[in-house]
């Protein structure tokens, strides 16, 4: 990785001496299918670039990461590829004012989810490909100026296997010689180019509104086009762009609309222009709840967004990716809410979301909204809780402070200003200033250059009479921020907790009395950043706290009810809450959570609470309720219902007695029975989970389900359980075939990572800890950005949860203090987990 890494100090020189004037990209796909005997598969790119010097100097470097470069022609000059290719870059000297660079390379299909994925599918042999970039993979398919302030225009054509169908940013179509040419692409930057190849199921539609017409695709491997629902990504898509044209004021600038669902994908989605790529985890191949169509709807907004916010207007470096993230993630919520069926996305943002940022905002590698990106390395981790969540929070406060009108008018503004250009962060500033009045100066050195989270509490004082005397608003933090909030007071009635009084208000500095609310009656619930409109972490006065232990389930409105969750978590997080208190509320009051996907980061959270924050007497007890409280809601809940549904799922992730574990078995087997509970493919994936896990279901039951599902999903599954079982031989084979090997896929390595450490497994995977250590920096020198990154963080030994394996964190972090800066981050980040968890069990072992 060391030498394909890219810094700032680079990417500014070479922006400051040339420009590009286009591409034109060939490529050959035809390799991609049958036998091959290299011991890389390879296809062939030939790339023509034509730029121009627009400073001073007669060098520079183009970017190609490829296994070979058959040639390289400079303005008609052939250079000797072995003089001037070092796997990386392509050194080019003699530059003319104008330039015509032409390179003819072999270019390797990737395993690993960047560059040009292959896949095969185990299900009918079919080969599929797609590209995935960000932020500098576009080098692994074409030779370029691997930089997002280089934006140019492109034109792609493919050579392809007969049967196949071709898809990239612009429309295509195949010609009479069999190659597939795409129409020349308006200026964008080289990490969202993309090609999409195979023997794709592709379903139509079109978007029309007044003089606007947008051709529409959605795709997906052929085996699963009979769970592809494309009808309702359409309406999704259509919502989108009904509320962006409204809002935006600038109609959608890259003609046609695909959006495809391609395997073993790394993100959730990725917003090239015209080809947008998703997880097809977002194809459901069984029941699930409305919360997960609800995750889809908002990432296909989230992307919709990036064709303004990103695509139109790009950043000029890694520095301010928030300039699209934040924006994006604040878009998908907000467009969620107002155009689709999905009226309460704000309850999800506060509740999943924000849960994100306030991790990622009080782990040591924390850093502004506005980032310092030194290098390519740098801004692979930047795609963070804080570059998306963090970001839309502050944007969600944004919006409260300058109001809504004037927040949209500067975005219009922007992008008419700069579009198809590259912006800073005073760019956008400059606009919010002419629409709002206000000084965004000040704004965004408290919001955007700053790190870390405020508490915001309630000091209140009351009369004889229980009137309120004063109420004041405490702020904490290492940076105090202006923030507008609203307070809201809330009383038990007739067994409803119900808000009698809301104020808004601008808190500024440690203190702030909220005037209005002096003389009110003496509240049951005091909420700080009622409706959630600003980025901070609520505590509570007695009382309140108090009335949460009683009564949390009877907070009637749903966002409400979502902000007393998240803070009683960050409580248990912080190790101010112990771990069962939590848990006690969780089986308390779950049962009577309406909003389901409030109701799956209950059931997260608790699970977390009690293998990693419990005292470690407890934990065994801990799990038993969580057991215990999965079965009785699960028996409890509407047959066939979503609830039924997600109560079972969370049965299956806590389930460890036998009991338990034989009403698993029985469930599989058809021998017990659950009113209006369909135990589908999917389900009996989790149901066998916990099986594999405890011993009961060996590698002859998993390939058995296997049979069942050979399909890609099937597969990962399998390979999950395998490694999950409790074995020494199985876990140092999983091992051996994440760390010694290199073979498997990047999704086969994520099931062999979620299969080897399992929470009732913390002694069979200890002598793994020291291993972990001695094995990590080679494996970041010798992998991909992307799988160093899951293996890092995914084997850390964080079960192992001991003063000793901090002590040998800490060690190796002295000891390798010249370390990859990215490498030393995800050991730090992963250190301070096991820290948190450490301090919380030493709050929850006060209860014992």
């Amino acid at each position: 990785m060391p030498g394909e890494n890219l810094s700032r100090d680079e990417a500014h020189e070479r922006a400051a001496l040339l420009s590009v004037d286009g591409y034109e990209v060939a490529l050959d796909l035809r390799s991609a299918v049958g036998e091959s005997t290299e011991a890389v598969r390879t296809f062939r790119s030939v790339t023509t670039i034509r730029f121009r010097r627009t400073g001073d100097g007669d060098t520079t470097f183009a970017d190609l990461v490829a296994p070979s470069v058959t040639s390289v022609t400079l303005n008609g000059r052939e250079l000797d590829p072995a003089a001037v290719f070092d796997g990386a870059r392509i050194a080019l000297d003699g530059l003319a004012d104008e330039n015509v660079l032409v390179v003819d390379a072999q270019c390797a299909y990737s395993r690993t989810g960047e560059g040009m994925h292959r896949f095969v599918d185990p299900e009918d042999g079919e080969v599929y490909l797609y590209t995935q970039y960000e932020p500098a993979d576009a080098r692994r398919v074409y030779a370029n100026f691997e930089q997002p302030d280089l934006k140019a225009p492109y034109r792609f054509e493919v050579t392809a296997p007969d049967a196949w169908t071709v898809w990239s940013n612009g429309a295509g179509e195949r010609g009479a010689d069999g190659v597939w040419r795409f129409a020349e692409t308006a200026p964008i930057s080289t990490y969202i180019t993309c090609v999409v190849a195979g023997p794709y199921h592709y379903v139509t539609d079109t978007y029309r509104r007044g003089d606007v017409e947008i051709p529409l695709g959605a795709m997906c491997r052929k085996g699963l086009a009979k769970h592809f629902d494309a009808d309702d990504v359409f309406l999704i898509t259509k919502q989108g762009f009904d509320f962006f044209h409204d809002n935006f004021d600038y109609p959608y600038p890259f003609g046609k609309y695909d959006q495809a669902f391609v395997p073993e994908y790394n993100l959730g989605a990725m917003e090239n222009p015209g080809m947008v790529t998703f997880t097809e985890e977002y194809i459901y191949r069984g029941k699930v709840t409305r919360a997960a169509y609800e995750r889809r709807a908002n990432t296909i907004l989230h992307e919709m967004a990036h064709m303004w916010f990103g695509d139109l207007v790009t950043m000029v470096w890694w520095d301010d990716l928030w300039l699209k993230e934040s924006f994006a993630d604040f878009m998908g919520s907000f467009s969620l809410a107002e155009a689709t069926r999905f009226t309460d996305s704000w309850v999800t943002f506060a509740n999943n979301r924000k849960a994100w940022a306030y991790r990622a905002d009080q782990l040591p590698s924390t850093h502004p909204v506005t980032a310092d990106i030194r290098d390519l390395e740098d801004a692979k981790l930047n795609f963070d809780g804080i570059t998306y969540a963090k970001g839309a929070s502050v944007l969600k406060q944004l919006v409260a402070y300058a109001g809504r009108d004037a927040f949209l008018e500067g975005a219009r503004r922007y992008f008419k200003r700069h579009a198809y250009g590259n912006t800073r962060l005073h760019d956008l500033l400059s606009v919010l200033e002419e629409t709002s009045g206000r000084d965004m100066k000040a704004w965004s050195k408290s919001w955007l250059q700053t790190s870390g989270v405020n508490v915001l509490a309630p000091e209140v004082t009351y009369d004889a009479e229980g009137r309120i005397t004063e109420l004041a608003v405490l702020q904490e933090g290492a940076e105090l921020r202006p923030h507008r909030i609203a307070v809201g007071l809330y009383r038990l009635t007739e067994g409803a907790l119900v808000r009698y009084a809301r104020v808004e208000t601008d808190v500024a500095g440690p203190r702030t009395v909220v005037a209005e609310l002096a003389g009110s009656e003496q509240p049951d619930l005091i909420l700080v950043n009622d409706d959630d409109l600003t980025y901070c972490k609520v505590r509570f006065d007695e009382r309140s706290l108090d009335t949460l232990r009683e009564h949390l389930g009877s907070v009637t409105d749903p966002l409400a009810r979502a902000l007393c969750w998240s803070a009683l978590w960050n409580l248990t997080r912080d190790g101010l809450m112990p771990a069962r208190d939590f848990v006690a509320a969780v089986l308390a009051f779950a049962g009577r959570e309406t909003d389901i996907g409030v109701l799956q980061m209950l059931h997260a959270w608790a699970r977390t609470a009690v293998t990693h924050y419990a005292a470690p007497a407890w934990r065994a007890e801990g799990g038993r309720r969580l057991a215990e409280g999965g079965l009785r809601e699960l028996r409890l809940a509407e047959p066939g219902s979503e609830h039924q549904l997600t109560w079972a799922r969370f049965l299956a992730a806590t389930a460890s007695s036998d009991a338990d574990l034989r009403l698993l078995e029985g469930l599989l087997a058809g021998t017990a029975r659950i009113d209006g509970l369909d135990v589908d493919q999917e389900l009996r994936w989790a149901l066998l989970s916990p099986l594999a896990e405890y011993g009961r279901a060996d590698e002859t039951r998993i390939d058995e389900e296997l049979a069942r599902d050979d399909t890609a999903s099937g597969k990962r599954h399998q390979v999950r359980l395998l490694a999950a079982r409790p074995s020494a031989a199985v876990k140092a084979q999983a091992w051996a075939q994440v760390v010694e090997s290199d073979t498997l896929s990047n999704a086969l390595v994520g099931a062999v990572i979620g299969g080897f450490a399992q929470p009732s497994q913390r002694e069979l995977t200890a002598p793994y800890a020291e291993k972990y250590f001695a094995a990590i920096e080679r494996i970041w020198s010798e992998r991909s950005i992307q799988i160093g990154m899951d293996v890092v963080r995914g084997l850390f030994p964080a079960y192992q949860d001991r003063p000793e394996t901090l002590a040998a964190t800490d060690a190796w972090l002295v000891e390798h203090a010249d370390a990859a800066p990215a490498l030393r981050r995800l050991v730090l980040e992963s250190r301070d987990d096991l820290a948190r968890a450490l301090r919380a069990q030493e709050c929850d072992a006060l209860e014992d």
